[in-house]
């Protein structure tokens, strides 16, 4: 991620959502631990080997939309994780507040796919977009036109 970071430097912003991949069947991890993943990645982010005098970006943290029921190809490897994401965004917003990164609920916006419980249809995919513009604009100080 670091060397990600410094070869695409200079970064306006980072958007962030990770997070229910840890919830997987063969993982013990609840929202807590995903919160404390996401935490890392971040101070990965920020001490990134960035040139000197180029900013450091600041890191916008998206909590994804709960896991759904888990069905089809992902019903057994996301067995359970319905109930282990819960709290996920809470503590995701809590980490954002600790380090001083804004924060998007995605879940207030759009839902996992019906169809597996887990990915986003492509109709997410585009609210989720639209949604993110304004707080992408006001971050990068612009306008959402």
């Amino acid at each position: 991620l670091a060397q990600r970071i410094e070869v695409n430097s200079p970064l306006a912003l980072v958007i962030l959502m990770l997070g229910n991949n840890d919830f997987q069947s063969m993982h013990p991890h609840n929202a807590w631990h995903a919160s404390q993943g996401v935490a890392a990645l971040v101070g990965a982010i920020r001490s990134a080997p960035i040139e000197p005098g180029m900013p450091v970006p600041p890191v916008l943290i998206v909590a994804p939309p709960p896991v759904g029921t888990p069905a089809g190809t992902m019903a057994d490897k996301f067995a359970g994780a319905d109930h282990k994401c819960v709290g996920l965004a809470g503590r995701l917003a809590g980490v954002a507040s600790e380090l001083g990164s804004p924060f998007f609920d995605a879940g207030t916006v759009i839902r996992s796919s019906p169809t597996d419980g887990v990915h986003l249809d492509a109709d997410q995919h585009l609210a989720l977009g639209d949604a993110l513009c304004a707080p992408v604009a006001a971050l990068l100080g612009g306008t959402n036109d």
